[in-house]
C-alpha cells in the first residue's frame, strides 16, 4: 500500500555528538513531528523519525499491526542512533509519548533524555474497557485527529480509529504505566491546558510515577492535543533544544 503524500520518514544527519529519535502518534504520522525535526536540525542535532507500521497508507492496515510492531519500529531506530551518536534523546507526541516512556524503561542511562508532548498511558473513557470485545466485532470507530486550535492547520492522520489497534495501544499502556519507576533520565514534559484527546490525568499519573529526579513540567496555554502543529508549537521546539544543551552541559561538568 502507498504512503500518503507527507507521511514519509524522515531523517536528518548532523552532528556525531548528539541525535534525537522521533515518535509520532497513534493514527498520525511523521507531518506532525517534521517541523519539531526540522528545528532540530537547524540546531545541528541528528534526526530520525520513522513511520510506524500501519500508519501513513490506510486505516485498515493498522488493524493488522500492534504495540509491538511499532516499539520494534522506534527500537530499530534508536540503535542505529545509539551507533551514531555519542548522546541520544528521545521524544514523543501522544502514544509517540508513550513510546518514547517504554524505551526509557528498556535503555535507561544509554538515553540521554526525553522530550513527552500530550503522553498518554491510559484513558478514563468507559468504552475502553470494552476494547477486547469491540475488536473481534467492530473494524473502527470515530477517529481523533486534527485537535488542534490553530486556524488553518490540519493533521495527517486517519479519520478512522481501528480497533483491534487501539486494543493493542491498551495493552502497551499498561505495560508501561507498570515500569513508569525504571524511568530515571531527565525529563522536560510539555501538556496542553485543553486537551480534547489525552486527560490530563495522564501527565499526573507520568510524574507520579517516574523516578526521575530531572523533571520538568510545562503547561501550554494556547494548545490542543497535536502541540506540535499549533500555537506553542516553537516554544516545544525552543524549550527541547535548551533542555538537550542543558543535559550535556551537566553531564560534561559530572564527566570533568
Amino acid at each position: 500500500m502507498a504512503v500518503l503524500a507527507g507521511a514519509e520518514p524522515f531523517a536528518h544527519t548532523g552532528s556525531t555528538e548528539a541525535g534525537f529519535l522521533l515518535c509520532h502518534g497513534f493514527t498520525g504520522t511523521p507531518a506532525s513531528m517534521r517541523p519539531w525535526g526540522d528545528h532540530l536540525a537547524e540546531a545541528g542535532y541528528t534526526v530520525r523519525c520513522p513511520l510506524l507500521p500501519g500508519h501513513g497508507t490506510r486505516w485498515q492496515d493498522m488493524n493488522r499491526t500492534g504495540w509491538e510492531d511499532w516499539y520494534g519500529a522506534v527500537r530499530e531506530e534508536l540503535l542505529a542512533l545509539l551507533s551514531a551518536c555519542d548522546s541520544v534523546f528521545v521524544a514523543g507526541l501522544s502514544m509517540g509519548g508513550t513510546l518514547t516512556l517504554r524505551l526509557a524503561e528498556e535503555f535507561g542511562d544509554r538515553i540521554a533524555g526525553i522530550v513527552l508532548v500530550n503522553p498518554s498511558v491510559l484513558t478514563l473513557r468507559w468504552d475502553a474497557k470494552l476494547l477486547p470485545v469491540l475488536s473481534r466485532v467492530l473494524p473502527s470507530v470515530p477517529g481523533v485527529a486534527n485537535d488542534i486550535a490553530k486556524p488553518g492547520e490540519t493533521e495527517l492522520a486517519y479519520s478512522r480509529t481501528p480497533v483491534r489497534a487501539a486494543a493493542s495501544l491498551a495493552k502497551l499502556w499498561r505495560l508501561t504505566r507498570a515500569d513508569l519507576a525504571k524511568v530515571t533520565q531527565p525529563v522536560l514534559l510539555l501538556h496542553s491546558a485543553v486537551d480534547h484527546i489525552v486527560e490530563p490525568v495522564n501527565s499526573q499519573v507520568i510524574l507520579d510515577g517516574i523516578g526521575s529526579e530531572d523533571v520538568t513540567e510545562v503547561v501550554l496555554e494556547n494548545s490542543f492535543h497535536v502541540a506540535t502543529q499549533d500555537h506553542d508549537a516553537s516554544l516545544i521546539f525552543t524549550r527541547t533544544v535548551d533542555f538537550a544543551r542543558s543535559v550535556r552541559r551537566a553531564g560534561q561538568v559530572d564527566a570533568g
